[in-house]
């Protein structure tokens, strides 16, 4: 289990495979973990794909616990897209890769446009993995982050400490908050959240709610930030509440270079997914996908 001091802040992370470099951002809001990209894990969003495995047959894959997330570390601070952008570039500079594909999935969607509008120069091509957008997201992320709010006005940090073991993540368990995760996996880390004062601690939690869900657009960009992407885009909607299709069509819309695959998760499977990833990310190369099959084997 490498880990890697990036910012400060221990990141767990995994490199493997070869070919061109394809950086992760895993799905699960919250829980950006190297375990989403399992069979197992990454079930709900890849169906039977064994994404990390898979995708290293044909890329060095780069992928890691987000900070506050899984193994990794993390600092008490105004969580935002642009802190998220640091430790991605971070990742990539330990992994040796100047340029790379991004595979985000699900808010590691919304990493990857964030970091392809702030730095285009290290984006080779993005691949949007069910995005999130829209109104019920909005409000389903401020409601996590306001349910911590009351939890510690009620109960205190060392109750978040207590609870943390048992919730696991921000996402399954809201009342635990955003820094939860780091409490359980570092001592260090539980004695420092203790001694955070109440208030400019709950300061910090509403502002990084603030920061990161400020309204209704696909999360990370503004629309006028969307329409500045160049970088080659290939778009897999979801379709519910978090994942939806108004999401994927806004950013097709916006993003000068970006392409909708028409088909819908009911119709998406494993070997159809991979096959969608691969022919973009041929056409990106320019081969016409020619190395991507001769890495297969074909």
């Amino acid at each position: 289990m490498p880990f890697a001091q990036i910012n400060d802040i221990d990141v767990h992370y995994q490199i493997a495979g070869e070919g061109p470099p394809l950086l992760l951002f895993a799905p699960g809001g919250f829980r950006s973990v190297l375990s989403r990209w399992t069979a197992e894990g990454g079930k709900g969003v890849f169906k039977e794909m064994d994404a990390l495995r898979t995708l290293a047959q044909h890329f060095t894959v780069i992928a890691y616990d987000r900070r506050e997330s899984g193994l990794s570390g993390g600092r008490i601070e105004p969580l935002s897209w642009d802190l998220y952008v640091e430790e991605a570039l971070g990742v990539l500079d330990l992994a040796g890769a100047q340029k790379a594909f991004v595979l985000g999935a699900c808010m590691g969607a919304s990493l990857a446009m964030a970091l392809a509008a702030r730095h285009p120069t290290r984006c080779q091509g993005l691949l949007l993995h069910w995005p999130v957008a829209g109104y019920r997201w909005m409000k389903t992320m401020h409601d996590y982050f306001d349910r911590h709010v009351r939890f510690v006005r009620e109960h205190g940090l060392a109750a978040v400490v207590e609870r943390a073991p048992r919730g696991d993540n921000f996402f399954l368990d809201p009342e635990i908050g955003p820094w939860g995760s780091p409490t359980v996996i570092d001592p260090a880390f539980a004695a420092h959240f203790l001694q955070q004062p109440i208030e400019p601690y709950l300061d910090i939690v509403c502002e990084s709610r603030d920061r990161l869900f400020a309204d209704t657009m696909p999360s990370g960009l503004t629309g006028a930030e969307l329409m500045t992407i160049e970088t080659p885009a290939l778009i897999m909607s979801g379709s519910d509440w978090a994942h939806t299709r108004s999401g994927a069509w806004t950013i097709q819309e916006l993003m000068p270079a970006a392409r909708l695959w028409e088909v819908w998760p009911e119709a998406q499977t494993a070997g159809n997914t991979l096959a969608a990833m691969l022919e973009f990310m041929g056409e990106v190369e320019g081969d016409g996908g020619e190395r991507i099959l001769r890495r297969q084997g074909a």
